[in-house]
């Protein structure tokens, strides 16, 4: 097959994984989603989505340090097309297909060779490619021209060209197998004497086979906890009816889908908090009336104000966090979803604005 034959009918198996840390890649296998360790950074509980699987939250159910990987729990029904681990070695000067969401560019398809097909870092072997592979990439599936699974995309040599690294299949199977002898659910790999651990087995963070500290066991206890100014942040937002799990995109950053609106919350390190809406692009008839209209409008708000960037018509709210209170920007950011959603339809309808396009995926 070709890589865009591969893309087609693969893509339904390739899943976007998403953390308060960051953002990476998995891909189904049987019932499991299959990621990096990484990628997950030591929760319990993750974001995921894809072709077929709306924004959603899911439980990690193994994770292992070791081999950098981790498995995801979720009820999704089957792709049509099963994604299967590859059981022929993999040679050198092998086609070699990456799918994955890079700097959140979701189902992105890269194709190279594989430049050594057993390359030793530490104690474990890796498939070296030539493949482009970048951030956002990890997790992903490495596939052969077959479509078949020969690795999962783990790491890249930082400012060079093209040397990434995948983990080998047989690593992936070998994994699997473990956990699912182990027939339980919550286990963590021992990166010390490899053994899987039960987490109920766990006591003070201490490894119950040979007492070495586990990291990830503490990481998994302890979870994501926001503090500060994004505690606020997402206490109001929590107040409001979202769910800030799955409106997280950073440590400092939401985004929440309200009726016909979108609204992006973003804290910056110089203490400003904005809140803001892109409701429209302006149309080619009619902008002296929509200018007019927008004037007379932000004469009326309070808290928001409408402003234009570039083409785009914006409703915003901007506060800075030494002034952010639970009851005032409650209020505030309340009317800002509530009156988006209106100020997007009257827009359009009554000034001939053009709707913004966005991703299905986004």
């Amino acid at each position: 097959m070709n890589t865009q034959l591969i893309l087609e009918k693969q893509s339904e198996n390739i899943i976007q994984v998403m953390t308060p840390y960051g953002s990476g890649s998995g891909f189904i296998i049987d019932d499991l989603i299959i990621t990096n360790s990484h990628v997950v950074g030591g929760l319990k509980e993750v974001v995921i989505s894809a072709k077929e699987i709306e924004r959603s939250i899911a439980e990690v159910i193994y994770d292992d340090p070791s081999y950098d990987l981790a498995f995801i729990k979720n009820s999704f029904h089957m792709p049509k097309t099963a994604l299967n681990l590859s059981t022929h070695p993999v040679e050198d000067g092998d086609v070699a297909i990456a799918i994955g969401h890079p700097y959140g560019l979701n189902y992105t398809a890269t194709e190279g060779i594989v430049s050594k097909a057993a390359r030793l870092q530490g104690d474990l072997e890796y498939i070296q490619i030539d493949t482009a592979i970048n951030p956002g990439n990890s997790g992903g599936p490495l596939l052969n021209i077959k479509g078949e699974v020969i690795g999962v995309n783990t790491f890249i040599i930082q400012n060079s060209n093209n040397l990434g690294f995948a983990l080998p299949y047989y690593y992936i199977d070998e994994a699997i197998k473990g956990f699912k002898q182990m027939a339980c659910e919550n286990i963590i790999r021992c990166p010390s004497c490899k053994n899987l651990i039960k987490e109920s087995e766990i006591k003070n963070d201490y490894c119950a086979a040979c007492g070495v500290k586990l990291d990830v066991a503490k990481q998994r206890r302890k979870g994501y906890k926001p503090t500060g100014v994004t505690r606020l942040l997402e206490e109001i937002l929590g107040s409001l009816g979202v769910n800030v799990t799955l409106a997280r995109r950073s440590q400092s950053s939401w985004k929440v889908d309200h009726k016909e609106a979108r609204i992006e919350i973003n804290y910056y390190e110089n203490g400003i908090i904005i809140g803001d809406s892109k409701l429209c692009s302006l149309p080619q008839a009619n902008i002296e009336a929509l200018y007019t209209f927008l004037l007379s409008e932000n004469a009326k708000l309070s808290y928001l104000r409408f402003s234009i960037n570039e083409n785009s018509v914006y409703l915003s709210y901007l506060i800075v966090d030494t002034s952010l209170t639970l009851q005032e920007s409650t209020k505030a950011f309340g009317r800002l979803f509530e009156y988006a959603n209106s100020y997007q339809t009257r827009l359009i309808e009554e000034f001939g604005a053009n709707k913004i396009k966005r991703d299905q995926d986004e």
